[in-house]
């Protein structure tokens, strides 16, 4: 039988290239940007087959830990673990870490792919193929690493030159190159041998944790005890704080794959993109004769080539051309397509202006373990919000000392428990909790149960909740 590989999928990391839809607390990989999966769904979907794949470890932190557990589950996808890192050290301590559970689970033989949760991939023969050719190559005792055959002298992108060929589709790593000007691009692709750097690695546990001791042991001990020293909370490894911390802050590629003699290049011609910003959203989406992708409620008139997405008002489009339009539930965007890549600059202004750095941090829609809320709308001492809560969820027993809640079920059946009495409201009755009282939300049925929330009172705060039971361990 041939020898399974073992997902490690980076899920931590907090974007706002592609703002006003990711946001620091609701980054890309969690949303859905077309279709009915998130990215970091498609990417748990892309490891589904057993005869190639474990099940994934996911790395991510303590904010998101429920969120990759709950679309894992919508997705239909096992997890062998979710390590939480404490604090963000970039790539090499997380990869480190998950490559000391792996040689503590399987030995140092096992088989490691590494891969981002936020990447767009179309998982073609040609993927599968390279997948191959980089599990061979890590068998050999290779650092692999997938190159993506440039389209365009993209300047977005660090890239790797290939050297001589190591046999079965891998080749020596002559050098990584950092992200490039275009004329370094353009004379980079003219040459030959250049491939986009697309984060991608295969590896023996064994093999990334000798040359992670020999390159970077600051990084190979502070993972070691990180995870020697974890607690496991509920599905999740809690890796000890104090040792994580000490690890340098510095990426795989700088740590090891750059100093390393034994790195090797595949190169690789399947569809691949970072979804770094919203042209590269439109050049793989699908667009319709006038060369327009539209995603939610929007009408174009006399538009060509654009991106427009609306997640809440309708879009009305016209006279344009090479534009990107994208309203969340309480911002807009709009700029030039071929400019998209300076989102980053006008998140910056955002977030340096009290009164609108809130845009760039949180977002209208938060995620929970038994689902999520939307706040609708805000006033002086009250607020609304639309709650969902997933099948057989509950939320905690709990009470708040500054507010009283109104409930109106829109959707499903509720149980709800308001101090000793526990009933069943039903589409279209409400439920009123007064302030200071016990009560707990909960979904018995099937379906998706979806309230709206009418909060009044001196303090709205999320903080203002005091759990008194909670079946996801929060206090």
């Amino acid at each position: 039988m041939t020898q399974k590989i073992i997902p490690v999928i980076m899920a931590g990391g907090r974007g706002t290239r592609l703002w006003p839809l990711s946001r620091a607390s609701a980054p890309k990989q969690f949303i859905q940007f077309v279709g009915d999966r998130t990215l970091y769904q498609a990417t748990l979907t892309r490891l589904a087959d057993p005869t190639l794949y474990e099940p994934p470890i996911i790395v991510t932190n303590e904010d998101f830990r429920f969120l990759v557990a709950e679309q894992a589950r919508e997705a239909g996808v096992r997890l062998a673990g979710t390590l939480l890192e404490p604090v963000a050290r970039n790539t090499a301590a997380a990869i480190a870490a998950a490559a000391a559970l792996t040689l503590d689970r399987h030995g140092p033989d096992a088989l490691m792919q590494v891969l981002a949760s936020d990447h767009e991939i179309v998982a073609d023969q040609l993927y599968f193929d390279a997948i191959r050719s980089a599990r061979d190559a890590a068998i050999a005792g290779r650092l692999a690493t997938f190159g993506i055959t440039p389209t365009e002298p993209a300047t977005g992108y660090g890239y790797i030159e290939a050297g001589e060929s190591l046999g079965g589709g891998a080749y020596a790593v002559r050098r990584f190159v950092e992200k490039p000007p275009l004329e370094e691009a353009e004379r980079m692709l003219a040459a030959g041998g250049f491939y986009w750097n697309s984060g991608i690695f295969m590896f023996t546990a064994g093999k990334l944790t000798e040359e992670m001791e020999a390159h970077a042991p600051e990084v190979a001990e502070a993972a070691r005890e990180a995870v020697a020293n974890a607690v496991t909370d509920l599905d999740f490894i809690r890796l000890d704080a104090a040792a994580f911390a000490r690890s340098p802050d510095i990426s795989i590629d700088y740590a090891v794959m750059e100093k390393t003699s034994n790195a090797a290049v595949v190169p690789s011609s399947f569809t691949w993109s970072d979804l770094g910003s919203w042209d590269s959203v439109w050049k793989l989406g699908t667009r319709d004769e006038a060369g327009n992708m539209v995603s939610g409620n929007a009408t174009l008139m006399d538009t060509r080539d654009s991106l427009v997405m609306s997640r809440t008002s309708h879009l009305a489009v016209q006279g344009l051309e090479k534009v990107v339009v994208i309203a969340s539930e309480d911002a807009v965007y709009v700029g030039r397509l071929e400019q998209s890549q300076n989102v980053g600059r006008m998140v910056k202004t955002l977030a340096a202006d009290k009164a609108t750095s809130p845009l760039t941090e949180t977002h209208p829609t938060s995620y929970r373990p038994w689902g999520g809320y939307t706040s609708i709308l805000n006033g002086d001492r009250f607020q609304v919000k639309r709650l969902f809560v997933s099948p057989g969820k509950k939320l905690s027993l709990q009470k708040h000392h500054h507010r009283s809640e109104h409930w109106i079920c829109v959707k499903g059946t509720a149980e709800v428990t308001v101090g000793d009495e526990v009933k069943m409201v039903r589409e279209n009755e409400s439920v009123y909790i007064p302030q200071g009282e016990v009560h707990r939300l909960a979904n018995p049925g099937k379906i998706l149960l979806e309230m709206i929330e009418v909060q009044t009172g001196s303090y709205l705060g999320e903080d203002d909740i005091i759990r008194i039971v909670d079946e996801f361990g929060r206090g």
